[in-house]
């Protein structure tokens, strides 16, 4: 596929205003010109872009969890994940939110993949990464956040995905990812 043409594309800037900023989340409402020459408003979150981890023990389980996710009034299954603080690249979130979330470290952190879930209102960028050699740390869970951690086949994983149960986008795309490491294609 050819990028050469990408430019006809591109929206321009005009202003740029804060629509809301809250303590972890800010909104932004820019003026833009699109590429016909007219006009329009767009408005999306900024964020500081995230790490998610697939973590795999040496009996090759999937560590997972299930969270209350307050948006949609839902307990969700899930990968470890965590928003990258300010100046943190996303490989020392993934070690961090490993040892914050399920109380280990990982002798090798391997990138995966960027993936952007939700491109039409965010900037929301997050490093996938594949966790082996876990070992016992401490858990160092958030004051706010309350989560369950359980062990998990990679058939049963998908199993629960084909069903339903896992509708995270970002542990979807983990599984998919983890069943070409186990084929052995990338």
């Amino acid at each position: 596929m050819k990028k050469n043409n990408e430019k006809r594309l591109v929206e321009k800037k005009l202003k740029s205003d804060v629509a809301f900023k809250g303590s972890f989340l800010q909104v932004l409402r820019d003026q833009v010109e699109l590429p016909n020459g007219k006009p329009a408003t767009r408005e999306y979150v900024l964020h500081n872009g995230a790490a998610m981890i697939i973590p795999v023990t040496d009996q090759g389980q999937l560590i997972m969890l299930r969270q209350y996710r307050y948006a949609v009034q839902k307990v969700f299954i899930e990968f470890p994940a965590g928003k990258t603080d300010p100046g943190e690249d996303t490989l020392q979130t993934a070690k961090r939110e490993l040892e914050e979330e399920i109380g280990m470290t990982a002798d090798q952190l391997q990138f995966l993949t960027t993936i952007h879930p939700v491109i039409g209102y965010s900037n929301e960028k997050i490093d996938l990464y594949l966790a082996k050699g876990l070992k016992k740390s401490k858990q160092h869970l958030d004051e706010e956040e309350f989560l369950e951690l359980f062990e998990i086949s990679f058939e049963d994983a998908m199993e629960l995905m084909k069903k339903g149960d896992i509708t995270d986008v970002k542990t979807m795309i983990g599984l998919f990812w983890y069943q070409q490491i186990l084929k052995a294609k990338w």
